[in-house]
């Protein structure tokens, strides 16, 4: 295997907490830019009523307009079926935008049609091309469970992967998505789990979804901690509340902080190398990807 060295890859888009914010609330906007989100998903899609899609469109204008610090701001647009799509992105692709949550996507064609809007939108805002990052909420239809695998390899603007239970199982016509003792029975726990190997392949972040029990703080740090140990980058916020416990469940240790540290220097060291020993346990190029993606986990951007 050819030596990845120290500039082989791009700097990591933080997405450890993404907040929703329903779009058509200002008072909610506010209160959600006051936290410590690494961005916020404006929402125009299932939280705004068909006759306040148009307002919420303009509030999300101006909210971009205003040019403020702080968390990054996504829009969770209409899924591309809806026929409502193009109304939101000519709304909102302006200065300001991170970018773009892809609702009900049924595989990597729908990100490069995506894509495509977002590239002739750029370039009327005077945007520089590509620039705005695309999250695809990739298991909310059946036929999207097919094509997990499309993803790959990533279009240019795909940021993250993250996965939905409510819609899928209004598809299936299940009764409910959790078993007796309130986890994911199977049929979400195999679209969570081809979520996170579909990110994999694509090389992408997989994001884990919404805890929706708000109040029960104990219950989201223990379903983050075993978010982070199965490997999702992040996850995504109802409430926020639940945004500091987000943040902490996913921070790294001191010394796994300290750990990376040491293997990105021991590789940028001697860059030839495609394994490297330290403490008497060898490290190779996979290990050296994740200790760069712990780095960038504590930094914003």
């Amino acid at each position: 295997m050819q030596a990845l060295g120290p500039d082989d890859e791009a700097p990591v888009m933080r997405l450890t907490s993404l907040l929703f914010v329903p779009a058509d609330s200002e008072k909610k906007y506010r209160k959600a830019r006051g936290t410590a989100a690494d961005g916020l998903i404006l929402d125009l899609e299932d939280s705004v009523a068909p006759p306040n899609k148009d307002a919420a469109r303009a509030m999300v204008a101006g909210w971009l307009d205003e040019g403020l610090d702080g968390p990054a701001l996504w829009v969770r647009i209409n899924a591309l079926d809806t026929g409502l799509t193009l109304a939101d992105l000519a709304a909102v692709v302006r200065p300001g935008l991170a970018g773009i949550i892809l609702p009900k996507a049924s595989g990597g064609q729908d990100v490069a049609q995506l894509g495509h809007y977002l590239d002739a939108l750029e370039a009327r805002a005077g945007l520089p091309a590509g620039g705005i990052r695309i999250i695809v909420v990739a298991t909310e239809t059946a036929q999207a469970m097919f094509n997990l695998g499309s993803y790959a390899p990533a279009h240019p603007r795909l940021a993250a992967l993250t996965w939905g239970a409510e819609d899928l199982s209004a598809v299936v016509g299940a009764t409910s998505n959790k078993g007796a003792d309130g986890d994911w029975s199977q049929p979400y726990q195999l679209a969570r789990s081809l979520c996170l190997m579909a990110a994999a392949a694509a090389e992408v972040p997989a994001l884990d979804t919404l805890y929706a029990d708000f109040r029960n703080e104990s219950g989201l740090v223990a379903a983050c901690g075993v978010s982070r140990r199965d490997g999702f980058a992040g996850r995504l916020a109802i409430h926020p509340a639940q945004v500091e416990p987000i943040n902490r469940a996913f921070a790294p240790s001191d010394e796994d902080l300290a750990l990376a540290a040491r293997i990105v220097a021991a590789f940028e060291a001697d860059p030839g190398l495609g394994t490297i020993g330290i403490d008497g346990k060898m490290y190779d190029i996979p290990h050296l990807k994740q200790a760069r993606r712990t780095l960038a986990s504590v930094q914003k951007g």
